[in-house]
């Protein structure tokens, strides 16, 4: 008998998830294969959107049209953080005879040899590889061999670069650009729980344009992607990047706006930056001051700011949408190191200025002179 284990997150399973184990099934045989979702994987400990049972029920639904696989919840079961060598060793007592592989992706197999008690699974089971980076994977073969003594299969499958990250974006935005990404039952159950939603600023979005609203989704998918290695929980920078535009169209007339005073001097570009956390606090009913704080000064950066109002900042500035001369660098720079971009932005963003002969918001010049005494970048 050949059976294959595939864990994750699954958050949400998506169509990728489906066809590699379609690919597993037919390159290596297999009688079984199951999707094993963690409780808490030690990589994400910030933890997943959605609860394990809402995971566990959306690859249920996945795999009423796949008869070889099934969902197996040992690990949600067990709670805490899952890993991966103790649920190899529970399907080897479960199944003795059994020639049992467990499915990893290209991104995950160097991370391999960082796993807690990696040869303890290469006891248990045969892993295999696949995904994007099938090179990479080639050329991971003797480093492989050296550290543990067996090797690894490959599988040939590299697949479309489909993000959970941005599938969770889309669905919060109600953009309709998941429901491509997912297998049509998973989204079905998706929109009937209304899951992956953030109902009570949801109507921030109904403030902006068409077009705005498309850029809040950029700056939300850039700004996911980036939290996460920041240690920056998603639904707060999905939050920030929601809600950082909602006062751009609001007047100051505007009812929903009684009782805002404008700070002195706020130049009108930089405006709608204080009336949007006016109205995230007021309307939509938050109280977290960090997300508040990102959204107060996302257009004019301040001294001292927090990690999620530097992400929100620049995650605004360098989002898929915008092109300016230099743009690429900064872009570059934003997936290295944080701080670094932040100061190169803030450089670029008064240096345009000054060729404008613009007029520099004071909390702009403040927010790089901080920086620059803070670190050494030159």
């Amino acid at each position: 008998m050949k059976i294959a284990l595939f864990g994750g997150s699954f958050d949400p399973v998506h169509r990728e998830h489906i066809n590699l184990a379609v690919k597993a099934k037919e390159d290596l045989g297999l009688n079984k294969l199951y999707f094993i979702p963690s409780y808490r994987a030690p990589h994400k400990l910030l933890g997943a959107v959605a609860d394990g049972e809402e995971r566990a029920e959306l690859l249920r639904a996945a795999c009423r049209g796949l008869p070889f696989a099934e969902t197996d919840d040992i690990e949600l079961r067990a709670e805490g953080t899952s890993y991966t060598y103790l649920t190899c060793r529970a399907f080897r007592e479960r199944f003795p005879a059994a020639e049992i592989f467990f499915i990893v992706g290209a991104d995950m197999l160097e991370n391999f040899f960082s796993w807690r008690n990696p040869d303890d699974i290469l006891k248990n089971v045969t892993l295999v590889a696949s995904g994007r980076g099938k090179n990479y994977v080639h050329s991971m073969h003797e480093r492989f061999r050296a550290r543990f003594g067996v090797d690894f299969l490959e599988l040939d499958f590299s697949g479309e670069d489909i993000s959970s990250t941005d599938i969770r974006v889309a669905l919060a935005f109600q953009s309709g650009a998941a429901e491509s990404m997912l297998p049509k039952e998973v989204y079905c159950l998706i929109q009937e729980k209304e899951l992956y939603r953030y109902p009570s600023i949801e109507g921030a979005l109904d403030l902006l344009t068409e077009q705005r609203r498309a850029h809040s989704e950029r700056v939300a998918r850039m700004a996911c992607r980036r939290a996460r290695s920041l240690n920056i929980p998603e639904g707060k920078a999905l939050s920030a990047a929601m809600l950082h535009d909602c006062g751009k169209y609001v007047p100051l007339s505007d009812p929903k706006l009684q009782g805002f005073t404008p700070p002195e001097g706020v130049p009108a570009p930089v405006l709608h930056q204080y009336t949007g956390a006016y109205l995230a606090e007021h309307l939509f009913g938050v109280k977290d001051e960090e997300i508040l704080d990102a959204i107060r000064y996302h257009t004019s950066g301040r001294e001292d700011m927090t990690p999620l109002g530097k992400l929100i900042f620049l995650s605004d500035m360098l989002e898929e949408g915008r092109d300016f001369e230099g743009i690429e660098p900064l872009r570059e720079a934003f997936w290295k190191d944080l701080d670094l971009c932040l100061y190169l932005s803030l450089k670029h963003q008064l240096s345009y200025l000054e060729g404008q002969n613009a007029p520099v918001y004071p909390l702009t010049q403040r927010a790089f002179d901080w920086l620059k005494t803070c670190i050494r970048f030159e």
